[in-house]
Parts: structure tokens; C-alpha cells; sequence
């Protein structure tokens, strides 16, 4: 049998294409293994998010306004993933994928009877429209579609896009990935007569195609999704067992703590608690924890690689220096951190694709080796002669030798101690640096490492401001230091241009919010796209990887394997899990009526 990626690549037509090998699912598949396709449909799940909302509008998320965040499950995409594989497609709006032998071009056609929720059909023209309108007004599909040169009707049903490019594997199904939007109600106008503007937030409740349309909401408090009763893919194989709550409901909430009163009040039904001390402490006095009401379980996180980090923003010449960053990290004490602040629940972050197989590790060798080779006189000597390790402290003789080789560092880098303050020579400035942050739970992590800063004359301060104010400084790059996590996919590509690449260190809203512009970087992410397997894949991004960490871009932070959740005990879900994304709630669960019964109706 001829494979998927092949009859793709050799004028016919597949159901679904992999980056890498075969698709598992045949084209006559029923429905994904982590899905029960007899789950019933109906119910209510509430779900919590800190924070609030003032815009509907996809297209301008992270660059205006705070998005309400269940908005894109009313959009659907020409192609849906797999959860257990690496970076496989199979056909959603698109019936199915042609690709160019050279991978210079790739063709979508839709199926038949896709239409918006209003009834009309969605067409090759809003296709066209929508990538158009992402790319020239998000600086993330910006980046994300830098080599895509044209998208264009070619058939009744049919979209091709064109790339500058031959051989990226991977762009063919980014392409896939963005939500189709209807052109006819962005160019139309409200109910006011106003003429919609798609580069503006609105808070007018959008068309949309997809399981799920917002129903009603209240401004910044709280948005109701109910499910579509003819929605045009409800029985396609890779729905099956899918979007199963009749009704979810998003509540937000100001404040973290508010927000854990909230599930014990039985306002909201599921939490994924990532604070330790609240998983410790929180919730096992509660008496419908002991009652098996309210349940307390882990979940594993497979394959995703993250880093979770201080991020110095590095436009700012004080943290110019990668020696002034190295001396942040050997001042932080991570093992007294974990011991008394986290109970122990975490590893240390060691890789910016921590937690997976793409995480660096030891000496380069092979064709991870002859890639950095390529780029040997741009790269710090030290990713061929020195794995990367974070500092490690915990005993008294250990803080005290890390902090003497910080004062070392600071001082190749111009900096002495004067009257107890790490002082700039040139200018006479003493070193400062401000934690930004929009969550209570960083605080007590942030005071403890600047208790250890202070040691060597750093002077830190805390500004702690709410969610809208931090997200406005971030897209300004209005900071010194946050905390910041970029989670990773299996098959990392493109979005590598916008977290790293030095096109995006400038664009306002852009992942780079470390500011890095940096040539080698540059060249190593293009050898990532471009990998023609996953050896290569493989070797690229671990050469990625290491010349990322030697630089010092970050102070890494904590993670963990698992993903620790709590929910009232009303659901239920199919006896396999996705190997990838955690548990799968909520898009695989259902609401259970002889649980209910048992633990009570929601509100």
C-alpha cells in the first residue's frame, strides 16, 4: 500500500500526513483510540481561569485587549492532530492534502458540506482570506508563514499555498493549524450598522464554524459555550467521542486564591493545580476530598518538551552580559527553594526542551556535532568542551562557593562591590533588577532568590500588577525580569523563528521576549525546519538547544512530570488517555449522571 505522505506527494489525495513516517489512523478509521465514540453528549463543566476578558476576537490575542480564551473552540481548522502521535494530521475542514514532490506547494480541499454556523458554506475564498488576514496582523503567523509566498483558489473546493522554500516538512501541516474565519461577517457589518474591523478587539459574539458557539456572557466575569445540535462534523472519525458537554462555562476569577475558594465553594469543576504548597496544603482537610467527592489526581506529561524560566530582557544593557547572567543563576538556591517552599515536588529545569527527547545532554556527537561544526565561529567555545548544568546549592559550602564565582563573574563584567552594592564602573550605577509579575503564587520563589541577589549587593524589587497591566508590559517588552514558559511541540519548526529568531526580537508581541538576536541561533532554527527526518530533527534541535542554554539567555525554574489536577467527581472518560496532552479533559470527557447523582448537580 502506497503511504499517505507519499500518495500526497505523488498527485493523489491523503486522508492525513506525519511529519515523520505514517499516519497510524487508515482512511477508513472510526475514531481516535483515546476517544469512546458511545460517550454521552450533554451536561454542564465549568471551568476557571484567573484573569478577565474584554475581546472575542482571535486575530489580535496578545497584541490588544484580553482574549476569552474557550473562543477558539467556535473556530474550526483544515487539518486536527493527532494526540497520540508526533505531529500527525488528519483532515477536519480539508477532506483531504496534496503535496508538491518538492514540498514547494501544498493543496487543501475542502469537503462538501462544511458551512458556518449561520448556515452559508465555507469556501476556498475564506480559507484565503483567513491565512491573509493572520499573517498581516499577528507577528506570530508572521513569522510562522515567512516562507509561505502566496495562498490562492486553484479549485471549487481547492487552496494552494506556495513556499519560497522547498523541503519544509513541517509547513505543510502548519498551514493546517489556523482557524478559519468567516469573510463575509469580518466585512460585513453588526447589528448597529457598524462595519466590523478585524484588527480591532470586539466584544460583538463572533460567527464561527466549529463543536461549540458562544452563547452569552458577562464582560470579564464569565462566557457560555453550548454545543452545536448540527454541527457539520459532528460524525466525522476524528470528532467521534469528542466535544461531548452540552454546555461549558468559563468563570474568572481576579485572583489564585479566590479562584481554590471557588472550587471548594463548587463553582468551578476542574483546577490544574501547579502551585506545590496548594497541592500540599489546600485541599486535604476539605471535607469533600475525604468524602470522594471533590478528586485529587496526577496525570503524566509525555513528550511536550517547556522551559519555565527567569527571563532577563536583554535589550536592556545591564543584562547584555551573558557573565551578569550566569551570576543571577549561581545566586539562586533551587534545593532550599524545593525543600521549603515546594515540598520537594520538582526538578530543575536543565533544557529548554526539558522533559523530553529533544532536550540536549552530554558532549555533541555525530550529526549533532557537525551541525554546530557549521556554525563553530559564532557559538560559544563551551557547547563542544561543556555540558550544561545549573548550579547546584543546598549546602552551606555550596551557596558560599556559588556566590564567590557570581562576584567573579560580575567583576570580568565591570562590576565591584562599593558599600555593599554590586556597582557598575563605567557608570556608577549599582545593579538592580525589578521581578514583574502577575501572580501571587511566584512571590514567595521570587523573594527567596532575591534574598540570595542581595548576598552579593543585587538590590531587587517585586512590582506585582494585575493580569491586563502584565500582558501590556510584555507586548512592550516593559520589563527586567518575569517568569515566562514556552511549552514545545513534539516536532518543533516554524514557531521556533518567533520564540528565538531575531526577525521576531523587535516584533511587539512576539514569543522572543528575551530579545535574542543572534546569527548562529538564526541558522540552527532553519536547520530545525528543515530536518528531512527525525534523526535530524533530533540532532538539530539538541545543537538548538545547547547554544540556547550556553548563552545564559535565562535563569531556568522548576518543573514536573506530572500534571496535578483536581475535579468534582461528576465525569467520566474513555479507559485510554492520550499519550499526549495530559488527561484530555475536556475534550474526551463526559459529564457522568450516576456520579452526579452521587456528588450533586453543578451550579
Amino acid at each position: 500500500m502506497e503511504s499517505a505522505r507519499a500518495a500526497a506527494q505523488d498527485g493523489g489525495w491523503a486522508h492525513g500526513i506525519a511529519l515523520m513516517g505514517e499516519p497510524k489512523y487508515p482512511s477508513e478509521f472510526k475514531h481516535f483510540d483515546y476517544a469512546d465514540p458511545k460517550a454521552p453528549k450533554g451536561g454542564l463543566v465549568r471551568l476557571g481561569t484567573q484573569g478577565g476578558f474584554d475581546n472575542f476576537n482571535l486575530v489580535v490575542a496578545g497584541l490588544k485587549g484580553d482574549l476569552e480564551g474557550g473562543v477558539a473552540q467556535i473556530y474550526d481548522t483544515l487539518l486536527t492532530e493527532s494526540l497520540d502521535e508526533p505531529f500527525t494530521s488528519y483532515g477536519l475542514l480539508a477532506e483531504g492534502v496534496k503535496l508538491a514532490n518538492d514540498l514547494s506547494s501544498v493543496t487543501f480541499r475542502l469537503r462538501e458540506n462544511v458551512r458556518w454556523h449561520d448556515g452559508q458554506p465555507i469556501t476556498p475564498e475564506d480559507v484565503v482570506w483567513s491565512y491573509k488576514t493572520w499573517r498581516a496582523n499577528n507577528p506570530f503567523y508572521a513569522a510562522y508563514y515567512k516562507t509561505v509566498t502566496k495562498g490562492e483558489v486553484t479549485g471549487p473546493r481547492d487552496v494552494t499555498f506556495t513556499f519560497a522554500d522547498k523541503g519544509n516538512r513541517e509547513l505543510p501541516q502548519v498551514l493546517g493549524q489556523f482557524r478559519v474565519l468567516p469573510k463575509h461577517w469580518w466585512t460585513g457589518k453588526d447589528a448597529e450598522g457598524r462595519q466590523r474591523d478585524v484588527t480591532q478587539t470586539t466584544l460583538e459574539i463572533p460567527l464561527g464554524s466549529g463543536p461549540y458557539r458562544l452563547a452569552k456572557f458577562e464582560p470579564g466575569r464569565s462566557a457560555t459555550y453550548e454545543r452545536v445540535a448540527d454541527y457539520w462534523g459532528a460524525d466525522l472519525p476524528v470528532n467521534a467521542g469528542r466535544y461531548n458537554f452540552g454546555t461549558m462555562r468559563n468563570e474568572y476569577f481576579r485572583d489564585s486564591t479566590v479562584l481554590i475558594e471557588a472550587l471548594k465553594g463548587d463553582r468551578v469543576d476542574f483546577r490544574n493545580e501547579n502551585v506545590a504548597r496548594n497541592w500540599s496544603t489546600a485541599y486535604d482537610d476539605f471535607p469533600a476530598v475525604k468524602q470522594g467527592r471533590l478528586i485529587k489526581e496526577e496525570f503524566p506529561d509525555r513528550g511536550d518538551g517547556r522551559m519555565q524560566a527567569f527571563v532577563f530582557n536583554t535589550r536592556k544593557a545591564k543584562f547584555s552580559d551573558e557573565r551578569v547572567r550566569r551570576a543571577f543563576n549561581l545566586a539562586m538556591n533551587f534545593e532550599e527553594m524545593n525543600r521549603s517552599i515546594f515540598y520537594g515536588m520538582y526538578k530543575r529545569v536543565d533544557s529548554y526542551f526539558f522533559g523530553s527527547e529533544l532536550a540536549s545532554s552530554g558532549l555533541p556527537q555525530g550529526e549533532e556535532l557537525a551541525i554546530l561544526e557549521s556554525v563553530k565561529d559564532k557559538v560559544p567555545a563551551s557547547v563542544f568542551t561543556t555540558p550544561y548544568t545549573n548550579p547546584v546549592n543546598g549546602t552551606p559550602d555550596a551557596v558560599r562557593a556559588n556566590l564567590r564565582e557570581a562576584v567573579r563573574l560580575l567583576r570580568e563584567a565591570g562590576y565591584e562591590l562599593r558599600d555593599g552594592r554590586m556597582t557598575n564602573l563605567k557608570t556608577g550605577e549599582p545593579l538592580t533588577v525589578e521581578f514583574l509579575e502577575s501572580q501571587s503564587a511566584f512571590e514567595p520563589p521570587i523573594l527567596s532568590f532575591s534574598a540570595q541577589l542581595k548576598l552579593i549587593g543585587i538590590q531587587t524589587s517585586l512590582r506585582m500588577i494585575d493580569l491586563a497591566q502584565y500582558k501590556n508590559r510584555l507586548r512592550n517588552f516593559d520589563f527586567d525580569v518575569i517568569t515566562n514558559s514556552w511549552g514545545q511541540s513534539r516536532s518543533p519548526g516554524n514557531e521556533q523563528r518567533d520564540d528565538w529568531g531575531s526577525a521576531a526580537a523587535d516584533e511587539k508581541g512576539s514569543d522572543n521576549l528575551i530579545g535574542i538576536k543572534d546569527p548562529a541561533i538564526d541558522t540552527l532554527i532553519e536547520r530545525v525546519i528543515f530536518a528531512k527526518d527525525r534523526p535530524g530533527v533530533l540532532a538539530a534541535t539538541h545543537a538548538l538547544d545547547r547554544v540556547l542554554l550556553a548563552h545564559n539567555f535565562v535563569v531556568p525554574q522548576w518543573a514536573s512530570n506530572v500534571s496535578r489536577t483536581l475535579r468534582w467527581n461528576r465525569f467520566g472518560h474513555p479507559a485510554t488517555l492520550p499519550l499526549y496532552g495530559s488527561s484530555g479533559f475536556p475534550t474526551t470527557w463526559w459529564y457522568d449522571e450516576a456520579l452526579a447523582a452521587k456528588t450533586g448537580a453543578p451550579r
